[in-house]
């Protein structure tokens, strides 16, 4: 959950629909940092480097001498930290021979080093030299040739590489760290589901801390508050009533009365990797029969996708399936976003589950199903859960909700 950013919560009628017999503007990925992570381990070092080792092999694929990123999801993918941005430059080199480059303000040295340990190299440059000189020093012997960039890299930053790196090319690099990151392993996958485990529970209680009159700036500090004590950092976007008929709404004045929907869309960190979950909660009278039509017709949805999710399918078809669900119950109109999104280190990422994405689900790929029905000034239902593509169909990674 980066752009927008950030991540979902997931919804059910009831407390009890929630976990049924069991156990992604939203807020800024800055604000998801390291947590404690209770109960489980960081990625070890031996993952990252072999992931540099891919990273090298995918070089020669595209017709890159190296590669280049500031501190983003990618560097953190290669390298373990992310040490944010700022008018001093840090960033990471990684040629096609030789050992990965981290260049840095001389003064934050040891404290990369200590982040990093031997994953790469660092140089430090002092405040009144320019840092492009060490790219340059570490490049020049490869050149002319291709730098490819980490997409998200600031124009200025590219521009000052021109200056030293001339007559090299410098593409963008975006389809080589989605052929990086979009298959995830065993590890990624442990990692996200914990995050999961902690946002459900956490939504859980906060829907059980529910009372008239409280507003939806307090229900999402609750939130917040209730992953915290479970040893992540995240919270979610909190909206009751017509207020939840705009699916990326603001968080308003609005307090909670009886008889009101509400939406809670949210997620958290576990070691950088994302949970993205939505659920409803009616509170304080049995919904009304509309309600139900309408929150049953977006659990059909999703559970239409979900069992026709097959490795080979392309992406815009399972949009395709859980839309015409929508469609053929009379509210096609009022599906408006798509049906998902992949999810790992960012809360959207690919694939996405999108009409006219034509890339084909293979196993280890994660994202949400997020089917979604919005009648203006009324209210709207999303129920979103995490899935991975398996080698026989998707296995939900969530605890689905249930029929009401």
């Amino acid at each position: 959950m980066r752009r927008r950013e950030f991540l979902k919560c997931a919804g059910a009628t009831s407390t009890a629909l929630l976990f049924p017999g069991s156990r992604r503007e939203t807020f800024a990925d800055s604000l998801l940092g390291p947590a404690p992570a209770q109960g489980i381990d960081p990625l070890p070092p031996a993952v990252y480097r072999r992931r540099l080792e891919r990273a090298v092999s995918l070089m020669a694929r595209y017709g890159f001498a190296a590669l280049f990123s500031e501190p983003s999801t990618p560097f953190s993918y290669l390298q373990s930290a992310n040490f944010g941005r700022s008018e001093r430059l840090i960033a990471l080199i990684i040629p096609k021979n030789g050992q990965p480059l981290v260049v840095a303000p001389s003064f934050e040295v040891e404290r990369v080093r200590r982040a990093l340990g031997t994953l790469a190299d660092i140089r430090g440059w002092e405040e009144h030299e320019s840092p492009y000189v060490l790219v340059y020093n570490a490049l020049w012997s490869l050149g002319p040739a291709r730098l490819g960039i980490e997409p998200s890299t600031r124009y200025g930053t590219v521009v000052q590489l021109q200056k030293v790196l001339t007559n090299w090319q410098f593409p963008d690099a975006s389809d080589l760290f989605i052929q990086l990151r979009i298959i995830k392993s065993d590890e990624e996958i442990a990692l996200i589901r914990r995050a999961i485990s902690i946002t459900e529970t956490s939504i859980a209680a906060t829907f059980a801390s529910l009372e008239a009159g409280i507003g939806e700036r307090e229900v999402a500090a609750h939130l917040s508050q209730e992953m915290q004590e479970r040893g992540a950092r995240g919270g979610g976007l909190v909206q009751f009533g017509p207020n939840s008929a705009l699916p990326h709404g603001g968080p308003s004045d609005r307090t909670l009365e009886h008889g009101t929907p509400v939406l809670i869309d949210a997620g958290c960190r576990v070691h950088g990797y994302t949970s993205d979950i939505t659920r409803m909660h009616f509170f304080g009278d049995d919904p009304s029969p509309q309600y139900r039509e309408v929150f049953n017709t977006v659990l059909a949805a999703q559970t239409a996708a979900y069992e026709a999710g097959q490795p080979g399918m392309e992406c815009q078809r399972l949009d395709q399936i859980g839309r015409t669900v929508i469609t053929q119950a009379g509210y096609g109109n009022y599906f408006t976003h798509r049906l998902g999104h992949g999810m790992g280190m960012d809360g959207h990422e690919a694939p996405y589950l999108v009409r006219g994405n034509q890339r084909r689900l293979e196993p280890g790929m994660v994202f949400t199903i997020e089917p979604g029905i919005y009648l203006p000034d009324q209210w709207g239902v999303r129920i979103e859960d995490d899935f991975v593509v398996r080698e026989r169909g998707l296995e939900v990674l969530s605890s689905r909700v249930s029929r009401i």
